[in-house]
């Protein structure tokens, strides 16, 4: 039986979008609270922020754009740096404000100028690759969640895994089986939760394993404030966080094709890329001044709306008022940041594998034909420096993975397109 689609605009019931918004919000729960944990902040203002930024994103683009806003991974290193010898992390919010700054800037070039560079710059031999290097960039961390590290006898861990002697392993096992099940064989309501599902499963087989820590929930208030703090304004600190801009430029823009692509939407144009822009660069305006890292869409809730076909925005709105809202209650919020790795690791392990199909779909849909040498050229070339390791470094930003690919693949498709105006080219 075909599953049922909830459209962008649909409006479900109360009790139905409920467990919906929560799904979303456990898959981006563990990445979005670790960010503020590294730079050494309070998570709790982090997905205050995250909630008020999706809030915002979602209004700035008309209830047109699925997307939920996360803590950015791509802005760490320069915030230590900033945190640890320029001032402090105060002084690192300026830096952050800039970034909002950035991304409103580029939303009126893209609105004056239009989209029609980006065809220009990342075609789809480029973008369906970028897009499959973001759930491949992202694979070996849920296979180290799930404890089948690199290195290790995977199978002799899964044997382990059986006899109780591995319980990372077991858990993580079984909460990527259940997802699996729940994707392909769930009926009625459930075919669109099993994400939900998969982690309430893994989560319930944890405890009875011992492996929760629930002394954090235990020590937790009910009532627990977000720790402010006002930006200090630095130019440096401006200067550090800049270069890490274009990475996570090239990342909204690989996030909403795909997001484009999975709902069968023209979002690029409708309601727009320059909506989008704007939207998250208010959002991060905003979150600056209020001391959170910065936000940017998440790859986790793109897998979650692939495997579900629920696309509804009601939905993501629900997810970032629970975000709000146990931003301010201690005891919730515990209790999902003791969701162990394992059950993370587990369904990462199918949402993450679910966004790289997407890049491999994008080929498919845009008919890119790779007997023409360009093509073949533009996907293998971004495909190994994406995948393969390679890393730059320019000032303190490290550009590898997708967001070095998207660079590589964008100059190598300009200097193609210059080719084929001055005539040099034959495909």
């Amino acid at each position: 039986m075909e599953k049922r689609t909830i459209g962008i605009h649909e409006k479900l019931p109360l009790l139905q979008s409920l467990p919906l918004s929560l799904q979303h919000l456990t898959a981006m729960f563990g990445a979005t609270i670790l960010v503020p944990i590294l730079v050494g902040v309070d998570p709790a203002i982090a997905l205050l922020m995250n909630g008020i930024g999706t809030l915002i994103y979602t209004w700035v683009t008309k209830g047109g754009i699925p997307a939920y806003l996360g803590s950015s991974f791509a802005f760490i290193s320069p915030i230590i740096l900033i945190a640890t010898q320029h001032g402090g992390f105060s002084h690192a919010q300026s830096g952050f404000i800039f970034f909002g700054l950035f991304f409103i800037l580029m939303s009126f070039v893209v609105k004056k100028w239009g989209i029609r560079w980006i065809d220009v710059v990342m075609p789809p031999a480029v973008m369906g690759a970028v897009v499959a290097i973001i759930g491949l960039e992202l694979a070996p961390v849920a296979i180290q969640q799930a404890g089948l590290s690199p290195g290790g006898t995977q199978v002799g861990q899964v044997v382990q895994a059986f006899t109780l002697d591995n319980k990372t392993v077991f858990v993580s096992m079984f909460t990527l089986l259940i997802g699996i099940a729940g994707s392909v064989m769930f009926r009625g309501f459930l075919q669109i939760i099993p994400i939900l599902f998969a982690v309430v499963s893994g989560y319930i087989l944890a405890l009875i394993m011992g492996m929760v820590d629930t002394a954090t929930i235990a020590e937790a208030n009910w009532i627990a404030l977000p720790t402010f703090s006002l930006p200090t304004y630095d130019p440096t600190a401006i200067l550090i966080i800049a270069p890490a801009c274009i990475v996570v430029l090239a990342e909204h823009i690989s996030h909403l094709i795909v997001t484009g692509k999975i709902t069968d939407e023209d979002l690029m144009n409708k309601p727009g890329l320059h909506r989008s822009l704007l939207g998250d660069g208010i959002s991060n305006v905003v979150s600056g001044f209020a001391g959170s890292p910065p936000n940017t869409t998440y790859g986790e809730n793109i897998g979650v709306m692939a495997i579900t076909r629920v696309y509804s925005v009601w939905v993501i709105r629900g997810a970032a008022l629970l975000a709000i809202s146990f931003s301010f209650i201690g005891k919730v919020s515990a209790a999902i940041s003791t969701i162990p790795t394992a059950v993370m690791g587990g369904i990462t392990i199918l949402l993450y594998g679910v966004i790289a199909v997407q890049g491999l779909r994008m080929f498919v849909e845009q008919k890119v034909d790779f007997s023409k040498n360009r093509n073949m050229v533009l996907g293998a070339i971004t495909f190994v420096i994406g995948v393969g390791g390679a890393a730059i470094h320019i000032g303190t930003v490290e550009l590898k993975g997708m967001a070095l690919a998207a660079i590589v693949g964008v100059v190598l498709s300009l200097i193609f397109w210059l080719f084929d105006k001055l005539k040099l080219m034959n495909d």
